[in-house]
Protein backbone atom coordinates (compact mmCIF):
# COMPACT_ATOMS: atom_id res chain seq x y z
CA UNK A 1 0.00 0.00 0.00
CA UNK A 2 1.28 3.48 -0.91
CA UNK A 3 0.15 6.57 1.01
CA UNK A 4 0.98 10.16 0.15
CA UNK A 5 0.44 12.56 3.07
CA UNK A 6 0.55 16.36 3.21
CA UNK A 7 0.69 18.46 6.39
CA UNK A 8 1.37 22.19 6.52
CA UNK A 9 1.35 23.02 10.25
CA UNK A 10 2.93 21.52 13.40
CA UNK A 11 -0.49 20.36 14.63
CA UNK A 12 -1.10 18.61 11.32
CA UNK A 13 2.36 17.06 11.47
CA UNK A 14 1.51 15.56 14.86
CA UNK A 15 -1.76 14.18 13.50
CA UNK A 16 0.08 12.77 10.50
CA UNK A 17 2.76 11.14 12.61
CA UNK A 18 0.18 9.38 14.78
CA UNK A 19 -1.78 8.28 11.70
CA UNK A 20 1.36 6.88 10.07
CA UNK A 21 2.20 4.96 13.25
CA UNK A 22 -1.35 3.60 13.23
CA UNK A 23 -1.09 2.47 9.60
CA UNK A 24 2.20 0.71 10.33
CA UNK A 25 0.64 -1.03 13.34
CA UNK A 26 -2.41 -2.20 11.39
CA UNK A 27 -0.64 -3.49 8.29
CA UNK A 28 2.14 -6.01 7.80
CA UNK A 29 5.68 -4.73 8.61
CA UNK A 30 6.35 -3.76 5.00
CA UNK A 31 2.70 -3.15 4.25
CA UNK A 32 2.77 0.62 3.70
CA UNK A 33 5.14 3.03 1.98
CA UNK A 34 4.96 6.75 2.71
CA UNK A 35 5.63 9.80 0.56
CA UNK A 36 4.66 13.41 0.99
CA UNK A 37 5.25 16.62 2.93
CA UNK A 38 5.56 16.77 6.68
CA UNK A 39 7.56 17.80 9.70
CA UNK A 40 9.50 16.05 12.48
CA UNK A 41 6.68 13.80 13.70
CA UNK A 42 5.97 12.43 10.22
CA UNK A 43 9.64 12.16 9.35
CA UNK A 44 10.17 10.12 12.52
CA UNK A 45 7.72 7.60 11.04
CA UNK A 46 9.73 7.28 7.83
CA UNK A 47 8.57 10.15 5.63
CA UNK A 48 11.12 11.95 3.43
CA UNK A 49 9.49 15.35 2.96
CA UNK A 50 9.28 16.61 -0.60
CA UNK A 51 10.22 20.08 0.70
CA UNK A 52 10.26 21.71 4.17
CA UNK A 53 6.80 21.80 5.70
CA UNK A 54 7.57 25.21 7.21
CA UNK A 55 7.16 26.78 3.77
CA UNK A 56 3.42 26.15 4.09
CA UNK A 57 3.02 27.50 7.64
CA UNK A 58 1.72 30.93 6.71
CA UNK A 59 -1.55 32.53 7.75
CA UNK A 60 -3.45 35.66 6.78
CA UNK A 61 -3.54 37.74 3.62
CA UNK A 62 -0.61 39.92 4.65
CA UNK A 63 1.58 36.87 5.23
CA UNK A 64 0.43 34.89 2.18
CA UNK A 65 0.55 37.70 -0.41
CA UNK A 66 4.38 37.92 -0.69
CA UNK A 67 4.58 34.13 -1.04
CA UNK A 68 1.60 33.67 -3.34
CA UNK A 69 3.51 32.64 -6.48
CA UNK A 70 5.91 30.45 -4.53
CA UNK A 71 2.98 28.65 -2.88
CA UNK A 72 1.33 28.17 -6.29
CA UNK A 73 4.52 26.51 -7.51
CA UNK A 74 4.59 24.30 -4.43
CA UNK A 75 0.94 23.31 -5.01
CA UNK A 76 1.77 22.27 -8.58
CA UNK A 77 4.93 20.47 -7.44
CA UNK A 78 3.04 18.55 -4.75
CA UNK A 79 0.29 17.55 -7.20
CA UNK A 80 2.86 16.30 -9.74
CA UNK A 81 4.55 14.26 -7.02
CA UNK A 82 1.25 12.65 -6.02
CA UNK A 83 0.37 11.80 -9.62
CA UNK A 84 3.85 10.35 -10.24
CA UNK A 85 3.62 8.29 -7.03
CA UNK A 86 0.20 6.88 -7.97
CA UNK A 87 -0.64 6.18 -4.32
CA UNK A 88 -3.56 4.14 -3.09
CA UNK A 89 -4.55 7.12 -0.94
CA UNK A 90 -3.75 10.81 -0.70
CA UNK A 91 -4.21 12.04 2.88
CA UNK A 92 -4.31 15.82 3.26
CA UNK A 93 -4.11 17.08 6.84
CA UNK A 94 -5.75 20.39 7.77
CA UNK A 95 -4.20 23.45 5.95
CA UNK A 96 -7.17 23.45 3.52
CA UNK A 97 -6.01 26.44 1.47
CA UNK A 98 -2.99 24.43 0.31
CA UNK A 99 -4.15 20.85 0.66
CA UNK A 100 -7.47 21.10 -1.14
CA UNK A 101 -5.88 22.90 -4.08
CA UNK A 102 -3.47 19.99 -4.42
CA UNK A 103 -6.37 17.56 -4.13
CA UNK A 104 -8.22 19.32 -6.94
CA UNK A 105 -5.26 18.95 -9.32
CA UNK A 106 -4.78 15.32 -8.32
CA UNK A 107 -8.45 14.49 -8.76
CA UNK A 108 -8.30 15.72 -12.36
CA UNK A 109 -5.44 13.35 -13.25
CA UNK A 110 -5.40 10.46 -10.80
CA UNK A 111 -7.95 8.00 -9.45
CA UNK A 112 -6.46 7.56 -6.00
CA UNK A 113 -8.69 7.85 -2.96
CA UNK A 114 -8.51 11.26 -1.27
CA UNK A 115 -8.94 11.61 2.50
CA UNK A 116 -8.93 14.93 4.34
CA UNK A 117 -8.03 14.83 8.04
CA UNK A 118 -9.73 17.52 10.19
CA UNK A 119 -13.24 18.45 9.12
CA UNK A 120 -13.86 22.08 8.17
CA UNK A 121 -15.82 24.00 10.80
CA UNK A 122 -18.99 24.09 8.71
CA UNK A 123 -21.00 23.78 11.92
CA UNK A 124 -19.74 27.23 12.93
CA UNK A 125 -19.61 29.20 9.70
CA UNK A 126 -19.52 28.91 5.88
CA UNK A 127 -21.56 25.68 5.65
CA UNK A 128 -21.15 25.68 1.86
CA UNK A 129 -17.60 24.39 2.27
CA UNK A 130 -18.91 20.87 2.81
CA UNK A 131 -20.74 20.85 -0.52
CA UNK A 132 -17.67 22.22 -2.29
CA UNK A 133 -15.60 19.33 -0.96
CA UNK A 134 -18.04 16.76 -2.36
CA UNK A 135 -16.62 15.16 -5.48
CA UNK A 136 -13.15 16.34 -4.48
CA UNK A 137 -12.70 14.42 -1.23
CA UNK A 138 -13.86 10.83 -0.70
CA UNK A 139 -13.59 10.75 3.08
CA UNK A 140 -13.10 13.12 6.00
CA UNK A 141 -11.61 12.23 9.38
CA UNK A 142 -13.20 14.35 12.13
CA UNK A 143 -11.80 15.38 15.50
CA UNK A 144 -15.19 16.10 17.07
CA UNK A 145 -18.13 13.71 17.47
CA UNK A 146 -20.76 16.19 16.26
CA UNK A 147 -19.06 16.77 12.88
CA UNK A 148 -19.90 13.68 10.75
CA UNK A 149 -23.56 14.56 10.06
CA UNK A 150 -22.55 17.88 8.48
CA UNK A 151 -20.18 16.20 6.03
CA UNK A 152 -22.46 13.22 5.38
CA UNK A 153 -25.29 15.61 4.47
CA UNK A 154 -23.04 16.77 1.61
CA UNK A 155 -22.47 13.18 0.49
CA UNK A 156 -18.99 12.69 1.97
CA UNK A 157 -18.09 9.77 4.20
CA UNK A 158 -16.97 11.14 7.57
CA UNK A 159 -15.46 9.16 10.45
CA UNK A 160 -15.04 10.55 13.96
CA UNK A 161 -11.59 9.39 15.06
CA UNK A 162 -11.05 11.30 18.31
CA UNK A 163 -9.05 14.35 19.33
CA UNK A 164 -5.30 14.20 20.06
CA UNK A 165 -5.76 16.09 23.33
CA UNK A 166 -6.89 12.83 24.94
CA UNK A 167 -3.46 11.24 24.38
CA UNK A 168 -1.32 14.14 25.57
CA UNK A 169 0.53 13.69 28.88
CA UNK A 170 -1.08 15.18 31.96
CA UNK A 171 0.61 16.37 35.12
CA UNK A 172 0.08 14.51 38.37
CA UNK A 173 -1.03 16.07 41.65
CA UNK A 174 2.53 15.66 42.87
CA UNK A 175 3.88 17.60 39.87
CA UNK A 176 1.31 20.34 40.48
CA UNK A 177 2.33 20.55 44.13
CA UNK A 178 5.99 20.72 43.11
CA UNK A 179 5.20 23.59 40.73
CA UNK A 180 3.54 25.54 43.53
CA UNK A 181 6.40 24.85 45.93
CA UNK A 182 8.98 25.82 43.32
CA UNK A 183 7.36 29.24 42.95
CA UNK A 184 6.68 29.78 46.64
CA UNK A 185 2.91 29.37 46.30
CA UNK A 186 1.23 27.82 49.31
CA UNK A 187 -1.30 25.04 48.82
CA UNK A 188 -4.22 27.23 49.98
CA UNK A 189 -3.38 30.22 47.76
CA UNK A 190 -5.60 30.64 44.67
CA UNK A 191 -3.71 30.39 41.38
CA UNK A 192 -5.13 32.13 38.32
CA UNK A 193 -3.81 30.97 34.96
CA UNK A 194 -3.87 33.67 32.25
CA UNK A 195 -3.60 32.70 28.57
CA UNK A 196 -3.98 35.74 26.30
CA UNK A 197 -3.39 33.90 23.00
CA UNK A 198 -0.70 32.53 20.71
CA UNK A 199 -0.70 35.23 18.02
CA UNK A 200 0.70 38.71 18.39
CA UNK A 201 -2.51 40.46 17.36
CA UNK A 202 -4.47 38.49 19.97
CA UNK A 203 -2.06 39.29 22.78
CA UNK A 204 -1.90 42.98 21.89
CA UNK A 205 -5.68 43.25 21.67
CA UNK A 206 -6.51 41.22 24.78
CA UNK A 207 -3.70 42.06 27.20
CA UNK A 208 -5.26 45.31 28.48
CA UNK A 209 -8.61 43.65 29.21
CA UNK A 210 -6.95 40.57 30.70
CA UNK A 211 -4.70 42.73 32.89
CA UNK A 212 -7.65 44.75 34.20
CA UNK A 213 -9.68 41.58 34.87
CA UNK A 214 -6.71 40.03 36.69
CA UNK A 215 -6.37 43.16 38.85
CA UNK A 216 -10.04 43.02 39.83
CA UNK A 217 -9.81 39.30 40.61
CA UNK A 218 -6.70 39.73 42.77
CA UNK A 219 -8.21 42.68 44.62
CA UNK A 220 -11.05 40.39 45.76
CA UNK A 221 -8.71 37.46 46.47
CA UNK A 222 -5.73 38.96 48.32
CA UNK A 223 -2.64 36.81 48.00
CA UNK A 224 -3.80 35.16 44.76
CA UNK A 225 -0.98 34.41 42.34
CA UNK A 226 -1.07 34.69 38.56
CA UNK A 227 0.73 32.31 36.19
CA UNK A 228 1.11 33.17 32.52
CA UNK A 229 2.32 30.36 30.19
CA UNK A 230 3.66 32.28 27.19
CA UNK A 231 3.24 30.67 23.77
CA UNK A 232 6.53 30.47 21.88
CA UNK A 233 5.61 32.78 18.95
CA UNK A 234 4.59 35.61 21.31
CA UNK A 235 6.78 35.04 24.38
CA UNK A 236 8.44 38.45 24.29
CA UNK A 237 5.13 40.28 23.76
CA UNK A 238 3.48 38.41 26.63
CA UNK A 239 6.44 39.16 28.89
CA UNK A 240 6.33 42.87 28.06
CA UNK A 241 2.59 43.19 28.60
CA UNK A 242 1.95 40.84 31.51
CA UNK A 243 4.94 41.46 33.78
CA UNK A 244 3.24 44.45 35.46
CA UNK A 245 -0.09 42.71 36.09
CA UNK A 246 -1.33 42.24 39.63
CA UNK A 247 -0.69 38.98 41.44
CA UNK A 248 3.10 38.90 40.94
CA UNK A 249 2.83 37.09 37.60
CA UNK A 250 4.98 34.03 37.04
CA UNK A 251 5.64 34.12 33.29
CA UNK A 252 6.67 30.71 31.99
CA UNK A 253 9.40 30.70 29.36
CA UNK A 254 8.48 28.33 26.50
CA UNK A 255 12.14 28.00 25.49
CA UNK A 256 13.36 26.80 28.89
CA UNK A 257 14.43 23.20 29.39
CA UNK A 258 11.44 21.02 30.26
CA UNK A 259 9.01 23.84 29.35
CA UNK A 260 6.26 21.46 28.22
CA UNK A 261 6.25 19.58 31.53
CA UNK A 262 6.29 22.84 33.50
CA UNK A 263 3.32 24.12 31.50
CA UNK A 264 1.38 20.91 32.17
CA UNK A 265 2.13 21.23 35.89
CA UNK A 266 0.94 24.86 35.86
CA UNK A 267 -2.34 23.84 34.21
CA UNK A 268 -2.86 21.22 36.88
CA UNK A 269 -1.84 23.54 39.73
CA UNK A 270 -4.20 26.35 38.72
CA UNK A 271 -7.55 26.81 40.43
CA UNK A 272 -9.10 28.80 37.59
CA UNK A 273 -8.04 30.12 34.18
CA UNK A 274 -8.74 33.11 31.94
CA UNK A 275 -8.08 32.15 28.33
CA UNK A 276 -8.46 33.43 24.82
CA UNK A 277 -10.86 31.40 22.69
CA UNK A 278 -9.32 28.37 20.97
CA UNK A 279 -8.18 24.80 21.50
CA UNK A 280 -6.58 25.82 24.80
CA UNK A 281 -10.01 25.20 26.34
CA UNK A 282 -9.50 21.49 25.61
CA UNK A 283 -6.05 21.55 27.25
CA UNK A 284 -7.61 23.13 30.33
CA UNK A 285 -10.39 20.57 30.20
CA UNK A 286 -7.86 17.73 30.16
CA UNK A 287 -6.19 19.26 33.22
CA UNK A 288 -9.54 19.71 34.99
CA UNK A 289 -9.06 23.47 35.37
CA UNK A 290 -12.24 25.61 35.44
CA UNK A 291 -12.07 28.51 33.00
CA UNK A 292 -13.51 31.72 31.63
CA UNK A 293 -13.12 32.41 27.90
CA UNK A 294 -12.70 35.95 26.60
CA UNK A 295 -12.02 37.17 23.08
CA UNK A 296 -12.34 40.23 20.91
CA UNK A 297 -11.55 41.28 17.35
CA UNK A 298 -11.69 44.60 15.54
CA UNK A 299 -15.05 46.27 14.86
CA UNK A 300 -15.32 45.14 11.23
CA UNK A 301 -14.49 41.52 12.07
CA UNK A 302 -17.10 41.63 14.82
CA UNK A 303 -19.78 42.65 12.33
CA UNK A 304 -18.78 39.99 9.83
CA UNK A 305 -18.51 37.23 12.45
CA UNK A 306 -21.86 38.19 13.95
CA UNK A 307 -23.53 37.64 10.59
CA UNK A 308 -21.68 34.43 9.70
CA UNK A 309 -21.59 32.45 12.94
CA UNK A 310 -24.20 29.68 13.18
CA UNK A 311 -23.58 28.79 16.85
CA UNK A 312 -24.29 30.50 20.18
CA UNK A 313 -20.97 29.54 21.80
CA UNK A 314 -17.42 29.30 20.46
CA UNK A 315 -15.98 27.37 23.40
CA UNK A 316 -15.15 23.81 22.41
CA UNK A 317 -15.94 22.40 25.86
CA UNK A 318 -19.46 23.80 25.59
CA UNK A 319 -19.88 22.46 22.07
CA UNK A 320 -18.53 18.96 22.68
CA UNK A 321 -20.31 18.43 26.01
CA UNK A 322 -23.50 20.08 24.66
CA UNK A 323 -23.35 22.35 27.68
CA UNK A 324 -22.98 26.06 28.35
CA UNK A 325 -21.10 25.58 31.61
CA UNK A 326 -18.04 27.58 30.54
CA UNK A 327 -18.76 31.33 30.56
CA UNK A 328 -17.49 33.33 27.61
CA UNK A 329 -17.20 37.06 26.96
CA UNK A 330 -16.88 37.86 23.28
CA UNK A 331 -16.71 41.09 21.30
CA UNK A 332 -18.45 43.94 23.06
CA UNK A 333 -18.94 41.71 26.13
CA UNK A 334 -15.19 41.28 26.57
CA UNK A 335 -14.89 43.64 29.55
CA UNK A 336 -12.89 43.38 32.80
CA UNK A 337 -15.70 43.60 35.36
CA UNK A 338 -17.91 40.72 34.13
CA UNK A 339 -14.85 38.61 33.34
CA UNK A 340 -13.52 39.05 36.89
CA UNK A 341 -16.94 38.22 38.31
CA UNK A 342 -17.11 35.02 36.27
CA UNK A 343 -13.61 34.02 37.41
CA UNK A 344 -14.66 34.46 41.03
CA UNK A 345 -17.77 32.34 40.44
CA UNK A 346 -15.78 29.59 38.67
CA UNK A 347 -13.38 29.53 41.62
CA UNK A 348 -16.24 29.39 44.13
CA UNK A 349 -18.37 26.77 42.34
CA UNK A 350 -16.43 24.71 39.78
CA UNK A 351 -18.64 21.61 39.87
CA UNK A 352 -20.70 22.25 36.73
CA UNK A 353 -17.61 23.01 34.68
CA UNK A 354 -15.78 19.95 35.95
CA UNK A 355 -18.71 17.75 34.94
CA UNK A 356 -18.74 19.33 31.45
CA UNK A 357 -14.98 18.91 31.12
CA UNK A 358 -15.14 15.25 32.10
CA UNK A 359 -17.91 14.69 29.55
CA UNK A 360 -15.87 16.51 26.91
CA UNK A 361 -12.88 14.24 27.43
CA UNK A 362 -15.09 11.16 27.34
CA UNK A 363 -16.74 12.24 24.08
CA UNK A 364 -13.37 13.05 22.51
CA UNK A 365 -12.20 9.50 23.12
CA UNK A 366 -10.38 9.49 26.43
CA UNK A 367 -9.88 5.95 27.66
CA UNK A 368 -10.53 4.50 24.21
CA UNK A 369 -8.38 3.60 21.24
CA UNK A 370 -5.64 6.06 20.31
CA UNK A 371 -6.93 8.63 17.75
CA UNK A 372 -4.03 7.89 15.42
CA UNK A 373 -4.96 4.22 15.41
CA UNK A 374 -8.65 5.04 14.88
CA UNK A 375 -7.74 7.33 12.00
CA UNK A 376 -5.62 4.60 10.42
CA UNK A 377 -8.42 2.07 10.81
CA UNK A 378 -10.86 4.47 9.14
CA UNK A 379 -8.48 5.03 6.20
CA UNK A 380 -8.05 1.28 5.69
CA UNK A 381 -11.80 0.71 5.94
CA UNK A 382 -12.37 3.37 3.30
CA UNK A 383 -9.92 1.57 1.02
CA UNK A 384 -11.73 -1.71 1.62
CA UNK A 385 -8.72 -3.14 3.43
CA UNK A 386 -8.77 -4.98 6.74
CA UNK A 387 -6.09 -4.50 9.38
CA UNK A 388 -3.47 -7.15 10.00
Amino acid sequence: MRAFLIAGEPSGDNLGGALMAGLKALTSPQGVAFSGIGGPAMQAQGLHSLFPMEELSVMGIAEIAPKYFHLKRRIAEAARAVIACRPDVLITIDSPDFCLRVARLVRASCECRIVHYVAPTVWAWRPGRAARMAGLVDQVLALFPFEPPYMEAAGIRCDFVGHPVVTEPRASDAEAAAFRAGHGIAADVPVLLALPGSRRAEVVRLSEVFGAAVERFVSHHPGARVVVPAAAPVASVVRDRASAWAGGPVILDPSAEGAAAVKRAAFRAADVALAASGTVSLELSAAGTPMVIAYDVNWLSRQIAGRMLRIDTVTLVNLVADSRAVPEFLGAECRPAPIAGALAEALRAPEAQRAAMAETMRRLGQGGEDPGLRAARAVLAGLGKTSA
